[in-house]
């Protein structure tokens, strides 16, 4: 038996810029949508390559509001991320964004959208992982029902990425979940 070891992307890269308060606390639902949004970075690794998925999760539907693709860890794809959801999502009043300490959070372009567009930032407290619950649990989801021991099944990175890209549809408009009353994210 062979036993692969699963490492887990982190993009804490220590205090490069300002450090935001918790704001959830762990109180990740919100009675209704675009009030509190979750994100974070996972990493896939195929055939030698990596690719990042950055998503935007909505705390009271836990639709995947938008979403990008990168070969690399860079600002740009999260910044983009920001554009995505605030074209699908513009009306952002009281919303919070809870994120981790990675540097892409903590990066001065990255927070000035955020308070340009009266967003508050929200950041988990360093090395917590529960605090990222949503996120964490989204991201084990996606790897357990469409990656792990499916490899193989993926010849290529266009391949792959075209395959969190079915995935991300069905999550959100097929996959029932039980804390939605047996709705999907989109229903």
């Amino acid at each position: 038996i062979t036993i692969r070891r699963r490492f887990k992307y982190s993009s804490y890269k220590g205090t490069i810029g300002k450090i935001k308060s918790n704001l959830i606390k762990r109180h990740f639902a919100a009675i209704i949508p675009d009030r509190h949004w979750y994100s974070d970075i996972t990493e896939f690794h195929l055939n030698g390559e990596k690719l990042y998925l950055s998503p935007v999760m909505d705390g009271c539907s836990q639709e995947i509001v938008a979403y990008t693709l990168s070969r690399h860890p860079v600002l740009k794809q999260v910044m983009d991320m920001l554009d995505l959801a605030y074209k699908k999502h513009p009306a952002l009043n009281d919303l919070i964004f809870h994120t981790d300490q990675g540097w892409q959070y903590q990066h001065a372009a990255f927070q000035a959208w955020l308070k340009n567009h009266g967003v508050s930032q929200s950041m988990s407290r360093k090395g917590n992982s529960l605090d990222d619950g949503l996120m964490e649990g989204f991201f084990g989801i996606l790897k357990r029902e469409m990656f792990y021991g499916f490899e193989k099944t993926f010849k290529t990175m266009d391949e792959l990425e075209q395959a969190i890209k079915e995935y991300i549809h069905y999550y959100n408009h097929d996959r029932i979940k039980t804390v939605l009353k047996n709705h999907t994210p989109i229903e």
